[in-house]
Order: C-alpha cells, then sequence, then structure tokens
C-alpha cells in the first residue's frame, strides 16, 4: 500500500524525546515516517539516530541548516501527498491522522488540516485552537505548525521560508501565505497531538527577536499589503498589555479583545 500522509520530524539534540515521538506514531502501512536529524552535536542524539530502525522509518543526516530547511528536506523526500511536520519532543494522537485523511479525501478544496492540543510536562490542560480566523492570524500564530498540509500546496507555497531572521515562526509566515492565496482551513475539534512544554526550546529566543521576525514577515510583497491592518488590530490591544500586570488576566483578556476584534470587523467585511 502507498503511503497516504508521510510524518515529517525534524530532529536537533531531542534524543531523549525522540523515541517517545516516534512510538506515538501510529504504526499504519499508509504512514510514512521521516526523520531528518539536522546536524545534531548531543553524543546521546547522535547514538539514538545511529539506533533508529530504517525499516521503520526514513533517516536524512544533515549538517545544521535550521528548522525550514530541514523541514523541506524532509518534505522533498516524502513520497504521500499528505505531510505531517512533527516535532522530535511532541507526542501524536492516532486520531490526527485517521481525521486528517478523511477529511482531505472527501473535500479536495481544503489544503490544511489542523485540530487542538494536550499541554504536557511543562504545562497541563488542553489548548484549544478554534476554528480558522484571518483577523486572529494577523495578530498571532495560532495554528501550531503540527497540522496535516496537502504536499501539493507545499509546492505551490515554495516550502517553508529558509531565510527568517530566526526559526520559530515558518509555520505563521507558511500560513499566512497559504490564506493570501485563497488556501482553506479545515479545524477538526479533537486532540491532534502531545505539546511538550520545554524550558530552553527555540520560541523563547523567537519571542525575544518577534519585532525583527514581524518585520520580516510582513514585508515581504505578498503579505506587505496587511501590514497596515495589523497594526489597526494592535493598537486595540496594546492597552491591555500596557495596564495590566498580571499574565494570566493579560492573556485572558487579549483572547477576549481577539474575539471581539473578529466581531466587529466580520460585520464590516
Amino acid at each position: 500500500m502507498p503511503p497516504k500522509v508521510s510524518v515529517v520530524i525534524t530532529c536537533y539534540n531531542l534524543g531523549a524525546y525522540l523515541p517517545e515521538a516516534l512510538a506515538s506514531i501510529p504504526p499504519r502501512p499508509d504512514v510514512e515516517v521521516i526523520v531528518v536529524d539536522d546536524g545534531s552535536t548531543d553524543p546521546a542524539t547522535r547514538d539514538v539516530i545511529a539506533a533508529l530502525d530504517r525499516a521503520r522509518c526514513t533517516v536524512i543526516e544533515q549538517p545544521n541548516m535550521g528548522l525550514a530547511k530541514a523541514r523541506n528536506n524532509g518534505i522533498a523526500k516524502a513520497s504521500a501527498p499528505y505531510i505531517i511536520p512533527f516535532d522530535a519532543d511532541n507526542r501524536m494522537r492516532p486520531v490526527f491522522v485517521e481525521r486528517a485523511i478523511a477529511v482531505l479525501d472527501a473535500e479536495p478544496a481544503v489544503g490544511v488540516v489542523y485540530g487542538d492540543a494536550e499541554y504536557f510536562e511543562g504545562r497541563s490542560g488542553r489548548w484549544t485552537v478554534g476554528a480558522p480566523d484571518f483577523r486572529r492570524l494577523l495578530v498571532e500564530n495560532h495554528i501550531d505548525a503540527c497540522a496535516c498540509i496537502r504536499r501539493s500546496l507545499w509546492e505551490r507555497m515554495g516550502g517553508y521560508d529558509e531565510h527568517m531572521p530566526c526559526m520559530g515562526w515558518e509555520d505563521w509566515d507558511l500560513w499566512l501565505r497559504c490564506t493570501v492565496a485563497g488556501v482553506e482551513f479545515r479545524y477538526v475539534p479533537e486532540v491532534f497531538f502531545e505539546y511538550r512544554v520545554r524550558a530552553g526550546s527555540m520560541i523563547t529566543d523567537t519571542r525575544t527577536r518577534q519585532e525583527e521576525l514581524v518585520a520580516y514577515i510582513f514585508g515581504k510583497p505578498q503579505l506587505r499589503f496587511l501590514a497596515p491592518l495589523r497594526k489597526h488590530y494592535m493598537r486595540l490591544l496594546r492597552p491591555l498589555d500596557e495596564q495590566l500586570s498580571t499574565p494570566a488576566l493579560v492573556t485572558m483578556l487579549r483572547q477576549r479583545a481577539l474575539r471581539k476584534v473578529g466581531r466587529i470587523f466580520g460585520r464590516k467585511g
């Protein structure tokens, strides 16, 4: 049976978690697994990579080139029509593959399928993502990279941007470009994967350089026209961040404000 879904796992010095991630992928004959080791230097990770069962997964070992290049190289090697980019420190729920295949097979217009996540280790609770909302996506990325996309869509979009100033928002950039291109996203209100909250993760550095990244993303020719609208939305949200000091309260009120922004601008079209 030819593969229907290729799960592409990128790994850089995360050998301690990789076996758990691999074990969580459902052992279906229509699921192909590709592991891209992005130049890991940690000896323990190198040992894990060397011991991987090549009959179970395809392994790509490359010099350190960054997350976008690692994902692109893995997807380029994939043979399935549907792709799930996956992080080496997360765990997949079997329902993910099942639901993604069902939606993409039944709805040719849909290019991206995503669901919710369950936090574990550093945090608990459910990450409820919600339906696609372009206004919210302009303000922040609320859809994780761990979604199922058509390989043909990845090709049409030119893959992940390998020239980002730093790693961490390659997925946001891709989702924005997809949305502008008219790609349809489908949200399934089920937990698709388990998200490990890990100290010292890549996203920490990303947040310290967010202004630089935002300028880069919204400076692209195909996204530049969105920059003024994003600034307008941000002006509506900024007073909450400046006037309140309790992080939990800021988060709660920001989410309420985002929903309000969506309703207001939704009525105006």
